[in-house]
């Protein structure tokens, strides 16, 4: 007698797998938001001559404008991933941070770079997703170890970013590095896109809690707070 249960692969049969394609697509997803840092205000005084102050500004304006996006916009994704899937989200956020980046070697003012950078922010979430689909899909007695060994993959990517954006930028200029990070995120696409599986089931309508409702029901909800105001 054939057991139904075989069309269905438990969690172990494929946790791993995406653990190894969430690493590296994490990795290149931290260098893809911190390359930029040593020579922004460089690439944005070749797009035109500006003053000491205006270039400050643009560089101040450039840099943050994609993570004010991404406080604003992170919500309403996690809304849509309850819905539709953690693994939609990665796919939507690689392709679209893959584009933006890509495009961004190929500005001609400093105006195109932070409309680019603010599309950056709206296509956000690639880490948190991950993090979330790798909890929901890792054994319980693994998930500490997987959840620590996927954050390693940020960590590294954001810490090497700068690194390698600087050095790439000194010997080939400032455009290669958004060609070479935009095309990493494509292949990270790919990878996500073909070997991240996920056993999602929505919450059917009329099931689902408000923000409120869920902050009511939590245990201690001072914590995060907490944990809100400290990261």
């Amino acid at each position: 007698m054939t057991s139904n249960t075989s069309d269905t692969p438990e969690p172990n049969n494929y946790w791993k797998k995406n653990l190894i394609v969430l690493w590296f697509s994490t990795f290149v997803s931290g260098i893809g938001f911190s390359m930029i840092t040593p020579f922004m205000p460089l690439y944005i005084n070749q797009l035109g001559n500006f003053t000491k102050s205006q270039l400050v500004i643009w560089n101040g304006i450039a840099f943050s404008s994609t993570f004010l996006v991404m406080a604003i916009i992170s919500p309403i994704w996690g809304k849509i991933a309850d819905r539709r899937g953690r693994k939609l989200m990665l796919i939507r956020a690689s392709l679209g941070m893959a584009i933006v980046i890509f495009l961004q070697a190929f500005v001609t003012a400093p105006w195109q770079l932070v409309v680019l950078r603010l599309l950056q922010g709206v296509f956000s979430g690639f880490v948190s997703n991950s993090n979330t689909l790798i909890a929901s899909t890792a054994p319980r007695s693994e998930s500490g170890k997987a959840l620590g060994t996927l954050n390693t993959g940020v960590i590294s990517g954001t810490l090497l970013g700068p690194l390698v954006g600087g050095v790439i930028a000194q010997y080939f200029g400032y455009r290669i590095p958004f060609m070479i990070t935009g095309s990493l995120l494509f292949i990270a696409f790919i990878l996500v896109t073909i070997f991240i599986k996920e056993d999602f089931k929505p919450i059917p309508k009329g099931e689902e809690e408000s923000t409120k409702e869920i902050f009511h029901k939590l245990k201690n909800p001072n914590l995060i707070l907490a944990m809100f105001v400290t990261t």
